[in-house]
C-alpha cells in the first residue's frame, strides 16, 4: 500500500491469495454438488441480508465517481438462477464475491510486471481494461500497479495484460475492501475462491494476505 492510499483511506483493507499448479477444468467431478451447498448457505435469510448490506456500501461508493457497481445485478441473478457456469478459474471468483458480499479480481500471476502496489489515482490516468476497452481514472480512485502500469481500476474493472486465461496456471485472486467493508470478509472470500483451486483444480495455496 502507498503512502498516498493509507492516507486517503486510512483503514481499509486489500487481500490475495495465490493458488499455484492450478488446472482450469470446465466443470470438475463434484462441482456442481459443491456449488449447490455453498448457494444454499448464502440464500439463508440472515446471511443474504448481511451479503446485500455490503454490496450496498460497494454501490454507494461506486456512485461517488460516477460509476455503477457490478455485484449488484450479479447478487440478484445469483438468487434468483443460482452461480453461473463459466470455467473454474471464473466460476471461483464468482462465488468468492457472492458468498462474502465482496469486489474480488482474478489473474495470471505470471503476467505481472513486478512487484505490485495499492495506490489512489490521479486525474486522467490510463488503464488498458479487459476487452480493449480504455479506462481514463478519476482524482481519488482507488488502483493497483505493477511495476510498469496500472493493471486495475477498483471501480472501473481490470485490464486485458493479467487476465486469467485457459493455461493459466498460477492464479492470483485479490480483494478490494471500501469504506464501510471490514477485512475479516476480504479474507472469507478469498477463502472460498482458493479452497475451490485447491479442491477441485488441483492447485497448491501459497498463503492468504489481508492487509
Amino acid at each position: 500500500m502507498s503512502e498516498r492510499y493509507r492516507t486517503t483511506y486510512p483503514g481499509v483493507g486489500f487481500g490475495l491469495t495465490l493458488i499455484t499448479g492450478c488446472q482450469n477444468h470446465q466443470n470438475p467431478p463434484g462441482f456442481d454438488q459443491y456449488k449447490r451447498k455453498l448457494l444454499r448457505k448464502m440464500r439463508k435469510r440472515e446471511t443474504l441480508a448481511e451479503i446485500s448490506a455490503r454490496i450496498d456500501t460497494y454501490a454507494d461508493f461506486f456512485q461517488g465517481f460516477g460509476f455503477e457497481c457490478p455485484l449488484t445485478k450479479h447478487l440478484q441473478r445469483t438468487v434468483h438462477s443460482g452461480f453461473p457456469r463459466y470455467d473454474l478459474i471464473v466460476d471461483a471468483h464468482f462465488m468468492a464475491e457472492m458468498c462474502a458480499g465482496i469486489l474480488v479480481a482474478v489473474t495470471d500471476y505470471d503476467r505481472f510486471d513486478g512487484n505490485l502496489m495499492l495506490d489512489v489515482s490521479a486525474e486522467g490516468e490510463l488503464c488498458a481494461g479487459m476487452g480493449g476497452r480504455e479506462f481514463v481514472t478519476r482524482e481519488r480512485e482507488i488502483v493497483l500497479r505493477d511495476e510498469k502500469e496500472i493493471v486495475c481500476v477498483l471501480c472501473q474493472g481490470a485490464d486485458e495484460k493479467t487476465r486469467a486465461r485457459n493455461n493459466t496456471t498460477h492464479v492470483l485472486f485479490y480483494a478490494y475492501a471500501v469504506p464501510g467493508i471490514e477485512s475479516q470478509y476480504l479474507k472469507e472470500g478469498l477463502n472460498i475462491a482458493a479452497e475451490i483451486m485447491a479442491e477441485f483444480g488441483g492447485g497448491k495455496i501459497e498463503g492468504i494476505e489481508v492487509f
